[in-house]
């Protein structure tokens, strides 16, 4: 399966992201094309544990608590992509609408790389709960894929 600790998916990824551009408009969803790279990056700091997540304090919402262990294996089981109209959960963005999409992609691009060194042993999905090296890699790159092709980049 794709995972984003492997270096060729991490260069796939990265050509992927490069193609964006402002023209960029979204297949489904409502965020504009800013707005998902911010959620992104947000994400992807999130998950490594960097930028304003280094000191967070993770922890399991409650029906994640019900419904998450049997969510991540569904969604970690093969290779099948993430389907359309996910929510965002919390880290949604909707208050910038615009921005610098060029310094946006360039720490989105940083973040991909950084899963090369990855070392985040306090990270807990809110809804999954606490995942293994190998499903986070494996989500990481479903997520950012599912964004991707949210704006036609496959």
């Amino acid at each position: 399966m794709k995972t984003v600790f492997d270096k060729l998916i991490q260069d796939e990824l990265t050509n992927r992201i490069e193609l964006l551009n402002e023209s960029h408009k979204p297949i489904w969803g409502k965020m504009n094309v800013f707005q998902m790279a911010r959620h992104c990056t947000n994400w992807g700091e999130w998950v490594q544990g960097t930028g304003k997540y280094t000191d967070h304090i993770y922890k399991q919402d409650f029906f994640g608590k019900l419904f998450g262990k049997a969510a991540l294996k569904s969604n970690t089981k093969n290779d099948k992509p993430m389907a359309k109209h996910m929510p965002a959960g919390i880290h949604v963005i909707k208050e910038a609408e615009l921005g610098d999409l060029a310094a946006e992609k360039a720490r989105w691009v940083g973040l991909i790389a950084g899963y090369t060194h990855f070392s985040n042993d306090r990270f807990i999905h809110d809804f999954f709960g606490k995942m293994s090296k190998e499903q986070i890699g494996i989500f990481s790159y479903k997520h950012f894929d599912h964004h991707l092709r949210q704006f036609g980049i496959s």
